[in-house]
């Protein structure tokens, strides 16, 4: 019997990142809210890019991820790469 397995990304970098030692609230507010303090807190954060690929790699939908909402990737990921 063959079972395939599908490896886990490595997200080892997420403990580091300063919306973890922060909470949530902040990067997943309610509809309508403020992200300006989610942006924030990513402009400071030493691995913000790291974040902000894996959310663009796993088209993460909600919240603020590398200092972008969720929009803003929406528009990013629009852009024609060259």
């Amino acid at each position: 019997m063959h079972i395939d397995t599908i490896a886990s990304p490595d997200l080892a970098w997420q403990e580091e990142a300063l919306c973890a030692q922060t909470g949530g609230d902040f990067f997943f507010p309610e509809p309508g809210s403020s992200v300006r303090d989610a942006k924030r807190i990513c402009g400071l954060c030493p691995i913000r890019a790291t974040c902000l690929d894996y959310a663009m790699t796993n088209d993460m939908r909600f919240g603020v991820w590398g200092g972008l909402s969720e929009k803003e990737r929406l528009a990013l990921r629009r852009t024609p790469r060259r």
